[in-house]
């Protein structure tokens, strides 16, 4: 969604900042100069000190009934577009500026606009995200109407502006229910209720359940940040006692006693879940509103780098950053982004016989219409010993992490300021083409060396940094301009890599390729070469992973490259991928 907010724009002045607001919307246009070669009119005789009624600027009040007496004469498809279509992926400022708007031209432009900006393909004819919000719209309506459209329900809503849940556990006619143990445990009935539950929501984070229930019994589930608001027997006495009420022959008297969001009851974490109210208080609110952006400074610096294409003036902060792709699915790529800081380039302040620098990092992915489809913000702390801190300078830290993208051309743009340093500010940008895997073609993942690589267990699969696919790849990153990176003799290469849409034979259902890895020297002379036969990395699958972990102590210091090629005999297909390193 394109952003409409005040901006800071940064201009040199000596070795300083200067800042100044602007602001815009859309729809708005800038008045033309009267030419001068055309004759003005005189004013009337005791009007020549009186400003035009027509053209004077109008007072905030007037202003505020000129748009209110727009919003009365709103009718018809633009009304509805408004009020029924995006009213729930429309911004405050992209409202305001449509309800500005004088005539149907200016509004059917501003709608195009709106959806060109949206669309994750703009150099496509078709609008994945509109077609695909308009069928969220279309089975809201189908299948949570409830005496009113379902796009009006909270279901409704939910669905439309984050899709499908990963899996719902639905009670659709309520009745008997074992409470989970943080629930207080026992037995009770309840009301119609469902949990839906995400495994990823941007902005929000993982695992995220969101209830709804149906109190009234008429199919309308509202949301609820009360998980015992679904207990039908909550205001019956003696009845759906919780665990800790039957062992204790106590009342319920002690749920409405504390003041705190739920009535659970009380019980052995029943401290710990009241605790928890103000998250639950947090989620409701980002359900239904866009994430803040918790670096303002560095959100204002990105807008003015987009804006200038330059770097803004004061200290640099260098950095590297390297970013890889994976295929997850047909429509869906992971995009893994590391940013690499020195230690030499981090303000320390040291305390208690510590040194600690804390670095504050913001990123956007932006399509080239400027719609923000992605952003990550962090902190980054390094702490050192005050003694060995000289001796840890040129050590370097790594900041991970990794967006799902669909495939297709975007900007990504970061910015990091050193806190204990405000004005030393870096800023990267950069185009970031996430490639599509056709499913005729053979296709090939970023080849990533690693400084470490290792299988995780499977509890860590899917979560925590420099974790892909069930591997441990934390990469080498290049310092400055060269697209090298350096490894020391004593050190192993590790790198990793897949391969997609292998041919698989109909008669075996299996794949046959043949994989070869090898080394090569600055001059072209190959040092090393190895071959793996398909059916030993995965003899049933169009997909294959290749990991490996080389020795180099015997490698001349100098520039090298690996590549990692497949010829799959069953395609016919022949694709490879190298990444150059150096041996110190």
């Amino acid at each position: 969604m394109m952003f409409f907010s005040r901006r800071i724009l940064f201009t040199a002045l000596g070795c300083g900042l200067i800042w100044a607001p602007t602001a815009g919307l859309v729809g708005q246009q800038n008045d033309t100069a009267p030419s001068t070669n055309q004759p003005q009119a005189t004013p009337a005789a005791g009007q020549g000190q009186e400003a035009d009624p027509l053209h004077r600027q109008l007072s905030d009040k007037e202003r505020y009934k000129a748009q209110r007496e727009l919003r009365q004469e709103l009718k018809g498809p633009y009304k509805t577009w408004l009020n029924e279509e995006v009213p729930y992926i429309i911004s405050d400022d992209e409202r305001r500026a449509f309800m500005t708007l004088a005539n149907d031209e200016e509004r059917e432009a501003f709608i195009e606009n709106f959806w060109q900006r949206r669309n994750p393909d703009p150099d496509s004819e078709e609008n994945s995200f509109r077609e695909e919000h308009y069928r969220r719209i279309q089975y809201a309506n189908d299948h949570y109407a409830a005496g009113k459209p379902g796009w009006k329900t909270d279901r409704g809503r939910v669905y439309i502006m984050w899709g499908p849940a990963d899996s719902i556990d639905s009670h659709p006619s309520g009745g008997m229910y074992e409470r989970p143990f943080e629930e207080g445990g026992g037995e009770t009935s309840t009301f119609p209720f469902e949990t839906w539950h995400y495994r990823y929501l941007e902005g929000i984070g993982e695992n995220v359940d969101l209830e709804f229930v149906d109190t009234c019994q008429c199919g309308d589930y509202h949301f609820t940040i009360d998980r015992s608001e679904k207990d039908a027997l909550k205001m019956v006495p003696g009845a759906g006692l919780t665990q800790y009420e039957e062992m204790n022959k106590k009342g319920k008297a002690d749920r409405f006693t504390g003041g705190g969001l739920e009535q659970l009851g009380n019980g052995p974490m029943g401290a710990g879940e009241q605790g928890k109210e103000f998250d639950r208080i947090e989620l409701a609110a980002k359900i239904f509103a866009p994430p803040p952006i918790k670096f303002g400074d560095l959100d204002a610096a990105l807008d003015a780098f987009s804006a200038t294409h330059k770097l803004l003036s004061g200290p640099p902060f260098p950095f590297d950053v390297r970013t890889d792709f994976v295929k997850v699915t047909d429509s869906m790529d992971l995009v893994p982004i590391t940013i690499q800081l020195r230690n030499r380039d981090i303000t320390f302040e040291t305390k208690d016989g510590v040194s600690k620098g804390v670095v504050n990092i913001l990123g956007k992915v932006t399509t080239i219409m400027h719609k923000t489809v992605q952003t990550f913000e962090d902190t980054v702390e390094v702490e050192e010993p005050a003694e060995l801190l000289e001796k840890s300078l040129d050590r370097r830290s790594l900041y991970w992490k990794s967006l799902p993208l669909p495939p297709g051309n975007y900007r990504l743009d970061i910015a990091i300021k050193d806190v204990h340093n405000p004005d030393h500010i870096g800023i990267y940008g950069k185009a970031l083409n996430v490639p599509t895997y056709e499913d005729d073609k053979l296709g090939v993942s970023s080849l990533i060396l690693a400084d470490q690589m290792n299988t995780v267990s499977s509890r860590q699969i899917g979560s925590g940094n420099f974790i892909i696919s069930n591997m441990y790849i934390r990469p080498r990153v290049a310092t400055g301009l060269t697209a090298q990176v350096s490894l020391k003799r004593s050190q192993d290469l590790n790198f990793w890599m897949q391969f997609y849409n292998l041919g698989i034979d109909e008669a075996t259902k299996s794949n046959s390729a043949t994989v070869t890895y090898q080394i090569t020297d600055a001059t072209g002379n190959v040092i090393l070469e190895k071959q793996l036969e398909s059916k030993d990395l995965g003899a049933h699958s169009d997909q294959l992973t290749v990991e490996k972990s080389l020795p180099i102590a015997g490698l001349e210091p100098g520039k090298y490259t690996v590549t990692v090629k497949i010829d799959d005999a069953i395609s016919k297909q022949v694709i490879a991928q190298s990444a150059p390193f150096v041996v110190e």
